[in-house]
């Protein structure tokens, strides 16, 4: 799911924003709108959670104290949501001021904001499907073959925690029609509806309406809830990877698409209450931290005995260090998504011998006819870096469809200028293997029928115009079609590592191009792709695998899945057979059948090695053998490519690390175990702040089964990371807010506190950090005047232009002490930054920046 970040885990006096544009030096300015602010937080307090092992009671009376104290102090703030399970807090509406009171308070251990969750939307409901098949994808990972021995996830509790399920679906245990199935129903006996159809928590968007209203019916309007659970374990015309599991619905999405981080906990806690025993989450917010409540709550089912299971996330244009809460969790199983081998696609044919081609309707056009032929053409070649970017003689495609190749230029401007020049019809084919979707939203609108189809297709198309006249006919066919990237990492699938080096994503699976369920009065099925796709068929995988394997724990389930992963090639280039990015796939494509029947074990089932600094790292790996009969493997090492050390701009470099092992093999003897040291060091000849990896190998002698576990590094010392990056415009700003847009001032500037006439401290972050602190101290004397600001785990911006935002009202506070007005004077702001793993005792793991002076001049 796409995620709209709005400020960062906190402890703070000032308020937060994050604007995400580019300035431009010359006018040293930039749009205030731009920047996005939160009243909303969770609040975290000392003590441990029930699951912890806490006390009800004891929970609840910290929660008590705290509200004592906040009224006592007459802070002021709504109370929205109380957590005692997974979660130890709260979480609560309050104004910047208000938030920074609440911060001081004693028992608060930490304030995190509640990420606005968006849901991604399908582009197409696919049509017209008698006997739709998820068959390929089942194939990628064996599910098919394991469903064949007889294990299909009966007696198995899955929850989805999404946007809800179409009830009514009769893949999904439903009457077939709309409004016609009670709930709770035979397939789907646990659920719970968070907030009701007209919640939505997006204020930028129409209809606003942060308010939930539960219910008990967990119904779908959405589609990306009913799409997940048709993975997990749909059954009838389309059959999913678990299909007589026992499905458990927890809807925290309204029909705008929109959710909120604190309703995910409630779920999350709701899923543990009803037995769930595999929890998907196909929801995230990216550049978390594993300390986000979210990923916390994650973590916390996995010790309680849930199999946790989460997408990874789909920021994949935006460089390494992305993956998403609650995949981040440290227990959790965050998964990477493949491409489909295949995808089931509407069809038009081509002239001579009508091949059928398949295509994606483009969203902003209107829907292709189902029949008719007419003459195509095409508006440049097979080379056109540029094609239809520019304007086209008025008249040259009347009547004709055009085809025109994909680059420089938006789809909108390309459908538009062929619009313009008479065609009836676009067909826009891709530059680069593969698929595409495509939207030609605009203004004026496109009103003539827009699709994509592959590069491969489009070639052929364009060689046969070359060769003379091409006429195409529109079907109301659907095939299935090879895809040229099928079994490489997608493009959308975000990179690792976790901000604390731990190894993200964890495993991988089908995510690209998925035909799944979706609510009946929207189609009935769909093709969607994310990493969304990606982590039911996992958690689909995990019920088959404790229904085969019941002595399998939650602890232990992410380890048998990756040791029977099969990492796949560079989706860069699959030619050189170079392994892709083990912080980008993780241990592999999903293997059930290894996982169903292998009798060893490895632990732990990855490596995360931290960062190199300190020399070659040594670990232990256990083999356990519940076999009766001892094996011996022979171990060795494969390598993957190693990503450089520009965060944003992700390069790819076979350099591979040195791994020695104590001993050449392996005896685990029957119903025993054995262990081995692995001692890997970092490429020398890697630049420092790349991040390598690649994968320990253990060789079962006489069968040749394999079992692998991904291991993952930082080259260098990881402090060296420069957090506060200046950027070229010169970062960070003291800024005033006028008219609309930050300014910068830096010479200083006078600020009167009075009608938003408060300084702005803008910075940009190039990496996470652990810990931010601003000061306020008095310019003239020198006095520390006390804190302005305490941040923990904030994420680096997401882009190389982006920045973080800063308010600050006049007031500072001691920590854990109270808070007070500076008097009118001169300040500067002292700006001190924590290195993602530095030793806040060493100098050397801080950043620090002095700001021009502050004037308070308050009338």
């Amino acid at each position: 799911m796409q995620i709209r970040k709005t400020v960062l885990a906190s402890a703070a006096a000032a308020a937060l924003s994050m604007g995400m544009v580019s300035l431009h030096a010359a006018t040293q300015s930039v749009p205030a709108a731009s920047a996005e602010k939160t009243t909303k937080w969770f609040v975290e307090f000392n003590g441990l959670p029930t699951s912890e092992g806490a006390k009800l009671d004891a929970v609840r009376a910290e929660k008590a104290k705290f509200r004592q104290l906040a009224a006592k102090a007459g802070i002021k703030f709504k109370e929205r949501r109380s957590f005692d399970v997974l979660f130890n807090g709260l979480s609560v509406d309050v104004s910047p001021a208000e938030r920074a009171k609440l911060a001081r308070l004693p028992g608060v251990k930490a304030l995190y904001p509640v990420e606005l969750i968006q849901a991604p939307k399908a582009e197409r409901a696919l049509q017209g499907l008698e006997a739709p098949q998820l068959n390929t994808a089942l194939a990628m990972t064996g599910a098919d073959i394991v469903q064949g021995m007889g294990y299909t996830g009966t007696g198995i509790k899955v929850g989805v925690i999404d946007t809800g399920v179409d009830i009514d679906h009769p893949n999904l245990g439903g009457n077939g029609t709309p409004g016609s199935t009670p709930f709770p129903s035979t397939r789907i006996p646990f659920g719970y509806d968070f907030v009701g159809d007209a919640y939505n928590a997006d204020p930028t968007s129409p209809g606003y309406n942060p308010v939930p209203v539960p219910d008990d019916n967990p119904d779908d309007c959405g589609g990306h809830g009913t799409h997940v659970a048709g993975i997990v374990g749909s059954n009838g015309t389309l059959t999913g990877v678990a299909p007589n599991v026992t499905l458990g619905a927890y809807r925290v999405f309204g029909c705008a698409g929109s959710t909120e981080a604190d309703i995910m906990v409630a779920a999350m806690e709701r899923a543990l209450a009803d037995g769930m025993q595999v929890v998907n989450q196909s929801i995230g917010s990216a550049f978390s931290w594993p300390e986000y409540p979210t990923a916390k709550a994650a973590d916390r089912l996995v010790k309680a005995g849930v199999v946790m299971v989460a997408s990874i996330g789909n920021s994949g244009t935006s460089g390494l260090y992305a993956a998403g809460a609650p995949g981040v969790g440290k227990k959790v199983i965050g998964v990477a998504s493949y491409d489909n081998v295949s995808v089931t696609l509407s069809e038009f044919t081509v002239s001579p011998d009508a091949s059928p081609i398949g295509y994606a309707p483009a969203t902003g056009a209107p829907l292709p006819p189902t029949s008719g032929t007419q003459p195509m053409a095409r508006t440049g070649t097979a080379t056109s870096t540029a094609d239809a970017c520019t304007p086209l003689a008025a008249g040259s495609l009347n009547g004709m469809v055009a085809l025109i190749r994909r680059g420089t230029c938006t789809f909108y401007t390309k459908a538009f200028n062929a619009q313009t020049a008479g065609a009836i019809g676009v067909a826009l084919y891709n530059n680069v293997p593969g698929r595409l979707n495509a939207t030609v939203a605009g203004t004026p609108p496109i009103t003539v029928p827009v699709v994509t189809i592959s590069d491969t297709e489009g070639l052929l198309i364009d060689s046969r115009l070359a060769g003379g006249p091409v006429d195409m006919t529109w079907t109301s066919n659907t095939g299935s079609f090879p895809n040229p990237t099928g079994n490489l990492i997608s493009s959308f699938s975000s990179y690792g590592l976790a901000a604390d080096l731990s190894l993200k994503p964890n495993i991988g699976a089908p995510g690209g191009l998925i035909y799944s369920t979706y609510p009946l009065e929207l189609g009935g099925y769909a093709t969607l792709s994310g990493t969304s796709m990606s982590s039911p068929h996992t958690a689909g995988g995990a019920a088959l695998v404790l229904q085969a394997v019941p002595s399998v724990g939650a602890h232990d389930m992410r380890d048998r899945l990756q040791n029977a992963a099969n990492p796949k090639v560079w989706s860069g280039n699959p030619g050189t057979g170079l392994l892709d990015f083990v912080h980008r796939q993780g241990a592999g494509m999903l293997d059930l059948v290894q996982a169903v029947e292998s009798p060893t074990t490895v632990q732990p089932g990855e490596m995360a090695l931290g960062e190199s600094a300190g020399g070659a790292v040594t670990k232990t790996l256990t083999f356990k053998n519940k076999g009766n009969t001892a094996i011996t493997y022979d171990l060795s090492h494969d390598k993957a490519l190693a990503t450089g050390p520009n965060p944003y701009t992700v390069s790819a470099f076979d350099a591979p690390a040195t791994v020695g092992f104590s001993a050449s093999s392996v005896v685990v003897p029957a119903k025993g175990s054995a262990s081995v040291d692995v001692t890997v060091t970092a490429p020398d000849g890697l630049a420092d702040r790349s991040i390598y990896g690649g994968y320990v190998v253990a060789t079962a002698q006489g069968d040749g089964k394999v079992l692998r576990v991904p291991f993952a590094g930082y080259k260098g010392d990881y402090q060296a990371i420069q957090v506060m990056s200046p950027t070229a415009n010169g970062f960070p700003w003291l800024a005033k807010l006028e008219g609309g847009s930050y300014t910068n001032q830096p010479g200083g500037a006078t600020y009167t506190l009075a009608g938003g006439d408060i300084p702005y401290f803008l910075i940009h972050l190039d990496h996470h950090s652990r810990l931010m602190r601003m000061e306020a101290v008095d310019a003239v004397s020198g006095k520390n005047m006390h804190l302005v600001s305490l941040d923990s785990f904030l994420p680096r911006n997401t882009t190389t232009s982006g920045f973080f935002t800063w308010a600050w009202d006049g007031t500072t506070f001691k920590k854990g002490g109270s808070a007070a007005p500076v008097p009118n004077g001169q300040y500067t702001v002292k700006v001190s930054v924590l290195k993602a793993l530095g030793n806040p005792d060493n100098t050397a793991d801080w950043e620090t920046w002095t700001s021009p002076v502050v004037t308070i001049a308050r009338p």
